[in-house]
């Protein structure tokens, strides 16, 4: 009962800031920054071996700049994401700009579904909403839900505000195929490691042994619907681009695993270019081979 009412009390308090400009929500973030980083130290243990086994050549110095830059974001993207409450349709729009729309949207009007894979980098959640206002394709997010109610049905409605519709990990199959006939777009965020018992698939991915999601890849085979990557790039503070790339038109004459390996090598030059977009604080690798 004391949890729910602190539940209820923290949601109360986010839509309040979430009413705020994003100047004074960026001005929040600077000193969320110092007390994240220099004072709690949140999971900055985590973030620096993560970064230390990726990038294992560049010296102590070069890690930190990139870790500070890194948190430096990730206190931004929490108020991004605290302001998803609020935020208008202008506003995404303002914000989020798409490079090369048209080669998926050859596709919807044929009234055909293409399949979408993102990560953890940039803001995925404006991503989201920003897709769904191209006004071209059903937009669906698939999600994990979250374990605590009360936040999990404000994701849901902050998520589908602008006509998306939030398709459950394991509903995902099912959602594809029902949607057949229509201009669809499915987004997957496919840099998570699946849970131990899932698995079953291993590459090396930022120089270490890492499992590697399938879901992409398994429907994908199953439909033969094109696969994107959307490409993220941060232009200045709030602000992106999103490239949509074609990295596997057909998908039903490809052999085993080449769909998984084509999505995560696509994902690993992102971040190698520019690291501090991605979410290192996240513990991505605690699962071993056997």
């Amino acid at each position: 009962m004391v949890q729910k009412a602190f539940t209820h009390i923290g949601l109360f308090f986010l839509k309040l800031l979430a009413l705020l400009p994003m100047s004074v929500l960026y001005f929040l973030a600077d000193g969320v920054y110092l007390l994240l980083y220099h004072v709690i130290g949140y999971r900055r243990k985590v973030a620096r071996e993560n970064l230390q086994n990726v990038f294992p050549d560049k010296k102590l110095a070069e890690i930190i700049a990139i870790e500070k830059k890194f948190y430096r974001y990730l206190v931004s993207l929490m108020v991004e994401i605290v302001k998803m409450d609020s935020i208008s349709e202008k506003e995404v729009q303002k914000r989020f700009k798409f490079k090369n729309l048209d080669l998926m949207e050859a596709y919807w009007q044929k009234n055909e579904g293409v399949l979408i894979c993102t990560a953890h980098y940039g803001n995925w959640e404006w991503a989201g909403l920003s897709l769904g206002l191209t006004g071209s394709a059903q937009n669906y997010i698939i999600y994990k839900p979250l374990n605590n109610a009360t936040f999990e049905d404000w994701f849901y409605k902050v998520r589908t505000k602008f006509g998306n519709k939030a398709i459950a990990m394991r509903q995902t199959l099912r959602a594809v195929q029902g949607s057949k006939g229509e201009a669809s777009v499915f987004c997957f965020a496919n840099d998570q490691a699946p849970s131990k018992d899932e698995s079953h698939y291993w590459t090396t991915f930022l120089n270490q042994e890492s499992s590697v999601q399938l879901g992409i890849e398994k429907i994908a085979k199953k439909t033969n619907r094109p696969v994107f990557y959307l490409k993220t790039r941060v232009i200045k503070r709030g602000y992106y681009e999103m490239d949509c790339v074609p990295i596997c038109l057909e998908p039903a004459n490809t052999a085993e695993y080449e769909i998984t390996e084509l999505h995560i090598r696509f994902l690993e030059k992102m971040i190698i270019e520019e690291p501090a977009y991605w979410l290192w604080s996240h513990r991505r690798w605690k699962y071993k081979r056997g």
